[in-house]
């Protein structure tokens, strides 16, 4: 085989290497594990449907599930309309626009860590800035993170500051290839901004509200860094989030093959959570 031929090859050879080392391989494990107890240490041991047999009982698990579902319901319509909202106006006819993209994408490329810690110091009961302010004003501390009715609304708004500005920027473009003629023959029917808005723009943006929308929950699915940081899972497993959970039984616990069947069941539930929302959104719109 000449070097013509061998070229093509050698130049997708990357790709290939790094697909079936950190997807394909991962994938084809979690399958294995499914079926077999394994603390690492130790030989697998073949356990058949006994991993999900103990997640139908696992209480901690489905809890867990809950509690992201309901960040996912606080999280999702807030960054959804944070995002067409900034990004309405960033579509204006405004002076310096590509310094408030930069300060609004900002916080997107910030290690999740840093910016956990940062509003930590926010939500802090005794010294932080929000309840500090609070004392100041005569009003009463309030539990940002020690609350288990606050606790996962604060980690929500906190995930919302962090992850808008990726979505401010698809919006954006989205609005950006709506075409102007028809805003134009809206204006000489005498249609108002809202009749606008709602009969030209969002069936015009659909798909990007389509992209957004699934990013953002499976985003919200994969919710790790800031109850890991900033409650540990708490007060009273509030927080705990299913990937949380699913890190603490697999690199706390050594329940590999458990772990890995929460993973999988969680990546079903994903799914099945995506496609109703895209037949909504379909549907709706």
């Amino acid at each position: 085989m000449g070097k013509k031929k061998l070229t093509p090859y050698l130049l997708i050879a990357p790709y290939i290497i790094h697909f079936g080392l950190f997807v394909a391989f991962p994938v084809v494990f979690s399958l294995v594990l499914v079926f077999h107890r394994w603390n690492i240490i130790s030989p697998m041991e073949y356990v058949g449907p006994g991993n999900f047999i103990r997640l139908l009982g696992d209480t901690f698990f489905w809890q867990s599930v809950l509690n992201t579902l309901y960040f996912i319901l606080i999280h999702v319509p807030l960054q959804l309309l944070i995002a067409i909202s900034f990004a309405l106006i960033l579509n204006l006819p405004l002076r310096m626009l590509g310094v408030f993209r930069a300060i609004y994408f900002l916080p997107v490329v910030v290690s999740g860590v840093v910016v956990t810690i940062l509003w930590q110091q926010l939500f802090g009961y005794e010294n932080g800035i929000l309840n500090r302010l609070l004392t100041y004003l005569t009003l009463p501390r309030i539990g940002w993170l020690t609350d288990p009715d606050i606790a996962m609304p604060s980690i929500a708004i906190m995930a919302t500051w962090k992850n808008v500005g990726l979505y401010i920027i698809l919006f954006l473009t989205g609005l950006q290839t709506v075409p102007v003629q028809l805003y134009e023959s809206a204006d000489l029917e005498g249609a108002t901004a809202w009749q606008k808005f709602r009969h030209i723009t969002i069936p015009m943006i659909n798909p990007t509200i389509l992209l957004v929308l699934v990013l953002s929950t499976i985003g919200g699915f994969s919710l790790f860094i800031e109850p890991y940081v900033m409650t540990g899972g708490g007060p009273l497993s509030r927080t705990l989030s299913s990937v949380l959970y699913i890190y603490k039984q697999g690199f706390f616990f050594y329940h590999m093959g458990y772990a890995a069947t929460m993973g999988v069941t969680l990546t079903a539930i994903i799914l099945v959570v995506v496609i109703i929302q895209k037949k909504y959104v379909e549907r709706n719109t």
